[in-house]
């Protein structure tokens, strides 16, 4: 008998983000507007607390859910954001990707189906897969990324436990609207399953009174689940600390799973956690809208049509005019132009490609030109 592996790996792929990141990173002259990371560095009054904790010998075992000085703070975050948690409903994850593979890995069964609104996160799927559960795709390009209650209905099955909310979204930095958030707490109710909320990038959001489903819909709460993270709005990617936040029986089970994962997140960090919960986001919110603005108004100077915005540090411009699969689009900007964008087939939507404003303004300025030199070459050709 030969050895054998879990067959759900044998659809599984290198990150295609990651892939381009790494032939931008192969030429020294090439811009990368790939990787979903600020380039600013995390605030000094955040890092700071890491070695005063190191000083004070803060370097043992924590609760495997985090300190409860952390956990009351994070419930105290969401009460005031209109989502009623308690400390006992907390648990802190090595970032968000932790504590939403804890999270579905408390739900799902084999054979269970998770509906997620694309384009989207790869990870969502491949969580799913990784768990013997079916991803089930609903598109959105259509409807300007947003969710239908009639395609949301005909995607919903007797095997759907849960779906997946992004919003502001990865990759289109979209919105989901009022009557979106409506036609999921419709059917979640009607068919009854879970909403995983992934709010990783709500506290970058230009507009104001931003719909959160975990606010709008107390009624629902037996069923939702948020996720979130320090990584985005306080630059903190390489911390790798985040949340779920959640009912205090569905904690517990999430728990359960984090424990056996990864035991805890490091000790001498969340006095960290704690500080950044503390510190204002707005100035990173207005450096995102000023590139974004910028990001835009090149984009429409490229006649390259783009949902905008509001949100996040994304775009996500249609390029399909070109005749080119987004991933040889990207391939050729590389080679021809110097710039390295993500291809839009790695988040389930051919024909667009995802620009990360994250970076410099500088930084973005030339990339956006260098993109637009090369969009009119094409145009000639």
């Amino acid at each position: 008998m030969s050895l054998t592996r879990n067959s759900t790996l044998h659809a599984f792929k290198p990150s295609g983000i990651r892939r381009f990141s790494a032939l931008a990173s192969a030429n020294p002259d090439c811009i990368s507007l790939t990787i979903g990371e600020p380039a600013e560095d995390t605030p000094q009054n955040i890092s700071a607390l890491v070695d005063a904790e190191l000083k004070a010998k803060n370097t043992h075992y924590p609760p495997n859910v985090g300190y409860p000085e952390l956990r009351d703070a994070i419930a105290t975050w969401e009460c005031k954001r209109g989502f009623s948690v308690t400390p006992d409903g907390v648990v802190v994850t090595v970032g968000a990707t932790e504590a939403l593979f804890a999270s579905l890995a408390a739900l799902l069964n084999p054979g269970d189906e998770v509906i997620i609104p694309s384009p989207a996160y790869i990870v969502y799927s491949s969580i799913t897969t990784l768990l013997h559960a079916t991803p089930v795709v609903l598109d959105t390009v259509q409807t300007d990324f947003q969710i239908s209650l009639d395609a949301l209905m005909a995607a919903v099955t007797e095997k759907t436990k849960a779906i997946v909310l992004t919003s502001p979204n990865n990759p289109t930095g979209c919105i989901l609207s009022h009557e979106s958030l409506d036609a999921v707490a419709r059917v979640a109710a009607e068919k009854n399953f879970y909403v995983i909320c992934d709010d990783v990038y709500r506290e970058l959001s230009y507009v104001q009174d931003v719909p959160r489903f975990a606010a709008k819909y107390p009624q629902l709460a037996d069923r939702i689940i948020v996720t979130n993270s320090f990584s985005k709005p306080w630059a903190m990617t390489g911390w790798r600390l985040g949340w779920v936040a959640t009912t205090d029986s569905l904690a517990a089970d999430i728990a359960k799973v984090h424990q056996q994962m990864v035991s805890s997140v490091p000790s001498f960090l969340q006095a960290s956690a704690c500080e950044a919960l503390g510190t204002s986001t707005s100035d990173s919110r207005e450096k995102y809208r000023r590139r974004r603005d910028i990001t835009l108004d090149a984009l429409a100077k490229m006649a390259l049509p783009t949902v905008r915005p509001e949100g996040a540090f994304y775009a996500f411009p249609r390029i399909s005019e070109f005749g080119l699969s987004s991933e040889e689009f990207c391939l050729r900007a590389i080679e021809e132009a110097g710039v390295a964008l993500v291809p839009g087939v790695f988040f389930g939507a051919e024909g667009f490609v995802r620009i990360s404003y994250a970076v410099f303004e500088e930084t973005l300025r030339e990339g956006l030109a260098r993109l637009h030199g090369f969009v009119d070459r094409l145009r000639t050709l």
